[in-house]
């Protein structure tokens, strides 16, 4: 097993409530329907997750490309951020959309690619916000101060990270996270000699969970944190795998888990990126068509069409019963009959 040392370091980040910049818009409440999106059911088991009269509502547009959202209960407030633009917004009912973090992402001077801003955003077991920092190649945390980035890991092997893309914390506090190339400047070269899935332990100690896959993105544990699961953003590999885990946090054995090609062939748009599992084990997943819904043992329950490309998704709201969805320029949500594991 492979490791690297974690290097401390700060960079100063403008952090504040500001007004959304034009033409970022939000509706009051009550939210209307996204006019878009709609609900497909496939299984009876379905109907036991999301209610026959749920609906998709349209919280917020405008954006560039919507990623990456957690829910943080110290502000009863959704983060998302929008990655070609640098920026983390804050949902928040009743106050709509504000600038929480610019830049999110990329903290340095010029940078010659399209995706420099934060990607997968999560909060550690203290509640402080972690991000995945495309343009400085890292991931990092929100200092206490809310004025600075400390970097939590930015290499493997001395060797530096490409674009850290998604990423998830056990309940020890151990990392999880991925690092495919889409924030990488065609200009920059790569310093790895793969597209690994990494995980940072308790005592610093940076290990591979997997090397092979081309295009690795969302990762989530199951609820009894005995399985990872890795989403495929790779169109030759359009799949999630699932990774047994051993308690050490070492692979015991992996396997594709649910493959998205006949979706792919039929047209529709869209990869496995973000995912999230809920209390029961199922995993909500965005995929071919916006968010399906996927049972522990592999069966496709049903999906939220969104009727464009979907990036991520996350449950939020005090009861962990809503789940919000990042779907290229908008920012939707619909109510769930199940809550959402972990965070």
């Amino acid at each position: 097993m492979n490791s690297s040392h974690v290097l401390p370091a700060f960079c100063v980040v403008a952090s504040a409530l500001l007004a959304a910049p034009d033409p970022i818009s939000s509706s009051p409440a009550p939210y209307p329907r996204d006019a878009k999106s709609t609900i497909e059911r496939l299984d009876p088991a379905f109907d036991r997750l999301l209610a026959a009269d749920a609906g998709v509502e349209i919280l917020a547009n405008g954006f560039n490309w919507s990623e990456g959202p957690v829910w943080d209960p110290a502000q009863s407030a959704l983060l998302f951020s929008d990655v070609p633009e640098n920026r983390v917004y804050r949902w928040k009912d009743g106050e709509g959309i504000s600038v929480f973090l610019s830049p999110s992402g990329f903290t340095g001077n010029q940078y010659n690619g399209g995706e420099r801003g934060s990607n997968g955003l999560t909060l550690d077991p203290s509640g402080r916000l972690v991000l995945c920092q495309h343009g400085d190649r890292r991931v990092a945390r929100l200092a206490a101060d809310g004025q600075h980035f400390e970097t939590i890991v930015d290499r493997f092997e001395g060797k530096r990270f490409s674009s850290p893309n998604d990423l998830c914390f056990d309940r020890a506090g151990n990392l999880l996270f991925t690092d495919p190339p889409y924030g990488l400047p065609a200009d920059t070269k790569q310093e790895t000699a793969f597209h690994g899935v990494y995980r940072l332990g308790l005592d610093g100690r940076l290990t591979v969970i997997a090397s092979d896959m081309s295009r690795p993105n969302g990762v989530a544990l199951s609820p009894d944190e005995r399985t990872l699961y890795v989403g495929s953003t790779d169109r030759m590999e359009p799949w999630i795998k699932a990774f047994t885990l051993n308690a050490d946090g070492s692979v015991a054995s992996s396997r594709i888990f649910f493959d998205g090609s006949a979706l792919m062939k039929a047209g529709r748009r869209g990869g496995f990126d973000g995912l999230r599992v809920d209390a029961q084990g199922n995993l909500w997943t965005s995929g071919p068509g916006g968010v399906l819904v996927i049972s522990p043992d592999g069966r496709h329950l049903g999906s939220i069409l969104t009727g464009r490309a979907t990036a991520n998704c996350a449950f939020g709201d005090a009861d962990h019963q809503t789940l919000y969805i990042t779907a290229d320029e908008a920012l939707l949500r619909v109510r769930t009959l199940v809550k959402g594991a972990g965070r």
